[in-house]
This record gives C-alpha cells, structure tokens and sequence, in this order.
C-alpha cells in the first residue's frame, strides 16, 4: 500500500468520523432528488441506511485493509450492504435504483472531502479510493438485489404450488387432492410432500389423488403418480387414482406402462366410496384382532 493511498484512507475516515451525519444527510438527499421515495420506502428508513452505510465505511476505511478487499473481507461493510439490498428487493424496488443508490454515496461523500482537502493530488487520490470501493459496494449490491428477488420468486412459486394442489379431509381417515391442470415434475413433488404430511397430521388410512382436471398423461406424469402412489403406501396407506378418463386411459395403455397394482375409479364418488370400503374393513380387522 503507498503512502499516499494510506494518508488519504485517513483522512478520509477522519471526515466521515467527524462529519458521517451530515454526508448521510446530503446522501439522502440526492436519493431523494432522483430517484423519489417510491417502492414502499420511507424516508426514515432511508437515513437509518444511510447512518449505517456511512458508519460501516468509516469502520471499514480505519481497518486498513486494502480498496478492492475491503468490500469483499470487511464483514460489517459487508453485510450493511446486502442487508440494504435485500430490504429494498423486497419493498420492490428496482436492482438499478438500488445500486444506484449507493454509488450515489461517493457524490456525498466527495463533497465533503473536497472542503477538507485543498491539496488537487491528495483530492483525486481520495477521489478514486472512494470510486473503487463504493463501485464494488454497488456492484455487491446489485448481485445481492438479483440474488434476493429469485428467491421470493422462488417463494411465490412454491406457495402458488402448494395452493394449486390443496390436500382436503373428505371423511375420517379419508383424504384427497384434486388436481386440476398440467402436472410437472415440481408440481409432482409438491402434491407428494403435502399429501404424506396431511397423512401424518391426520393418521389417515386412505388417500385419493383425483386426476379429472389433468388434460393429459405421458411417461413422466404417469410415472410421478406411481412414485406417489409408492410413498403414501411406505406411510401405511392405501392410495385410490380417480378421474381417468378414456382418452387418457387409452394413452396410459399405448405408453406400455403398468397401473395394475393400482386402485383406480373413474370418479371421484366412485373412490370415495371404495375408501369407505378399505376404512371400514381396517377396522373389522382391527376389531377382530383385539377379540
């Protein structure tokens, strides 16, 4: 590290320890003057990111770690950014506006760094050190920002999933999952997860899976079902496939693949009526055996 490069990292950090509120405030400013409070944020919320951001790069410059690391090896730089990113991706904001938001920080910071040094060497010095930290800020930033609303995405589509394949308690015992569009592999896994822990839940001895609203059956949908039918079986209950309708049931056959060992009803009614059925002799037997 030069000399120089080390001078000015002090300097600097003596200005934002001895005029860090006011840079947060002008930064708040600017912020608000281009871009506007918009994507649910409050401008309150705005100077206790500011205020943190200011007292972390202060923090982050004293620790004497090198430009390019600092933002890569200060853990409480660091984790204000992406701490900020994240609340702004969920409040919706924009990935731009957001990094943005903090390379608009150097524009405040150099203000005040401009009064305090008269020197031009020592003013672009301080220029660039700031520059090469704060870019690499906003850069983290927007990755933070992608990374963070792929996983609400994700989410979203998980919880859309999940009420998409609802499990109902038709009787005692007795449950079901109308399906009712295309079924792929994640909407496949899903039906089986809740179907298995609304078996635990409700200790039931019977599950349907009523696929009247599938428009289609091919290899891969026939055979998440088998899977299905497989594990809800390992948890000790009987499993009952309803709505096929002839079409499919002619596919089903032209795909070569095997249901034999599965119940199958062309109705809803008619499955329930056979989990009925399967019920009560469970409990015959059950009877039987305590007699």
């Amino acid at each position: 590290m030069s000399v120089t490069e080390s001078a000015v990292r002090d300097r600097l950090s003596e200005v934002l320890s001895q005029r860090g509120t006011e840079i947060a405030d002008r930064w708040v400013q600017l912020q608000v003057e281009r871009s506007g409070l918009h994507d649910g944020l409050v401008e309150s919320e705005l100077h206790e990111d500011a205020d943190a951001l200011v007292t972390a790069l202060g923090s982050a410059l004293a620790a004497g770690l090198p430009a390019e690391r600092i933002i890569v090896e200060h853990a409480g730089l660091r984790d204000v950014v992406v701490d900020l990113s994240l609340r702004r991706a969920r409040a919706g904001a924009a990935p731009t506006v957001t990094s943005l938001a903090v390379m608009q920080l150097k524009e405040a910071l150099l203000e005040a760094v401009q009064e305090e040094l008269a020197e031009g060497r020592q003013m672009l010095a301080a220029a660039l050190l700031v520059s090469r930290i704060l870019d690499a800020s906003g850069a983290l930033c927007f990755e933070t920002f992608v990374e963070g609303r792929e996983e609400i995405i994700r989410r979203q589509s998980r919880q859309l999933l999940e009420l998409s394949t609802p499990v109902v308690r038709l009787w005692r015992q007795v449950l079901a999952v109308p399906l009712i569009g295309n079924l792929d592999t994640a909407r496949s896994q899903v039906v089986m997860e809740n179907l298995l822990e609304a078996i635990q839940q409700h200790e039931a001895s019977v599950a349907i899976i009523d696929i009247t609203g599938v428009p289609t059956v091919d290899t891969s949908v026939a055979q998440h079902l088998m899977q299905t039918v497989k594990a809800v079986r390992m948890m000790g209950a009987d499993c009952v496939i309803s709505g096929i309708q002839p079409g499919i049931a002619q596919t089903i056959v032209q795909l070569g693949i095997d249901l034999s060992d599965i119940l199958t009803r062309a109705t809803l009614a008619d499955a329930l009526e056979t989990a009925m059925e399967l019920t009560s002799r469970q409990a015959d037997a059950r009877s039987g055996a305590r007699g």
